[in-house]
């Protein structure tokens, strides 16, 4: 990478940091939201559910906008609709003014989406695999940092929004560093790629069916997308309701459950290729989250919960960043178009999971919700499988 380019990702890694905590930043304030929008628990889960649909709604418009503008235009402005997002939260009192708001943020996650993961191909070139796999890096320290400033806010009796306002200003010191960064230009082919003037994958000619492993790729994109949905909106609520743990106690929750996503991004980013495949990745996480999800309804233990949490952060990390560099290496001949899909996915699901899930709590136990994640692990392992096969059957 081009020593013109650190400060633009420092820019682009900032925005990840600060989007893993905004991933959690509602379910974390439940108690409080409930209140102040005179709604219940499910109806904070529809706002959850907004971001999602706001990311399904523009996807596509700001892929087209990032190969025709740039990628700096889109990177900006998701710094200003987060921002934004993050001080209308905390001052609207009004249920549909939220809703806005988190469509908005919706929007900026796709923007955000739209420019960073060219960009980082684009300037890390022969390391982009690993580049993007960072993107969850970052998340998860983000994620992980934010109870903590929850936890300092209830100790000291400050208001809740200040951590909202916290994020603003820093999205908007973000916004400064990449204003004033330079970017690669748009559409330069990777190095990685580049090979004797033409795209090939492993350095050989295949020919994959996209109704086979492609369509398998894709609803991993969604089962992906669904199983850390569910963990970072549910597992505060399922630790204080159903394994009786204090709000406090149950927000840590989501640290331990982000420590368990770096540890696991972090030991990706050195063993693919090197140790273990990708494909495999796909098989081994899925049983992992199914096994771990039947432990914390089986054993309601607060210690296990701990261990549950980690595992479950361990388990979910970097499986869509994978779906998507598979996809990419597979149908290289349309690689904007496949990820598009992948993606397309992944936002279906950000907009399902926080709805059904809302409608099964206000209907059942919260327990119920993580029967309902096994079983999403379950297509996610069938998935993996299937690609898995085709995979090893082309490359071999």
């Amino acid at each position: 990478m081009r020593t013109s380019y650190i400060q633009a990702s420092v820019g682009l890694y900032s925005n990840y940091f600060l989007l893993g905590m905004v991933n959690i930043i509602l379910s974390s304030h439940m108690a409080y939201l409930t209140e102040q929008w005179d709604t219940d628990r499910t109806g904070v889960s529809y706002i959850i559910a907004a971001i999602g649909f706001g990311k399904l709604l523009s996807y596509s418009s700001f892929g087209i906008l990032s190969d025709k503008i740039g990628r700096k235009p889109l990177l900006i402005f998701a710094s200003i609709a987060m921002a934004v997002f993050a001080i209308g939260i905390p001052l609207t009192t009004n249920y549909d003014a939220a809703l806005i708001f988190a469509i908005l943020a919706g929007f900026g996650n796709a923007a955000m989406d739209a420019g960073s993961y060219p960009a980082l191909v684009e300037m890390f070139k022969k390391k982009a695999g690993s580049a993007n796999v960072m993107v969850k890096a970052f998340m998860a320290v983000g994620a992980i940092l934010l109870p903590f400033i929850i936890l300092f806010l209830n100790e000291n009796e400050l208001f809740y929004g200040y951590a909202f306002y916290l994020l603003a200003i820093i999205y908007v010191i973000n916004l400064l560093i990449l204003i004033w960064s330079s970017f690669p230009k748009q559409g330069e082919v990777s190095e990685a790629f580049e090979v004797d003037g033409e795209l090939e994958t492993n350095s050989q000619q295949i020919t994959p069916n996209f109704w086979a492993e492609g369509i398998a790729l894709i609803v991993i994109g969604f089962t992906s997308t669904a199983l850390f949905t569910v963990a970072q909106i549910w597992l505060p609520s399922y630790g204080e309701q159903v394994i009786g743990l204090a709000v406090t106690d149950s927000v840590k929750l989501l640290s331990y459950y982000s420590m368990g996503s770096l540890l696991s991004v972090l030991i990706l980013a050195f063993v693919l290729n090197r140790l273990i495949r990708p494909v495999t990745v796909l098989i081994i996480y899925p049983i992992l989250t199914a096994l771990t999800v039947m432990l914390i309804l089986t054993l309601k233990d607060p210690s296990l919960m701990v261990v549950g949490s980690f595992l479950l952060g361990f388990s979910t990390a970097g499986i869509l960043q994978l779906a998507i560099t598979i996809m990419t290496e597979l149908f290289w001949r349309k690689k904007g178009t496949v990820t598009g899909l992948v993606a397309t996915a992944s936002s279906v699901a950000a907009v399902a999971l926080p709805i059904a899930t809302g409608l099964i709590a206000k209907r059942g136990d919260i327990a119920h919700i993580f029967i309902f994640d096994g079983f999403v692990a379950v297509i996610g392992i069938v998935a993996a499988c299937i690609v898995r096969y085709r995979y090893m059957s082309l490359v071999k």
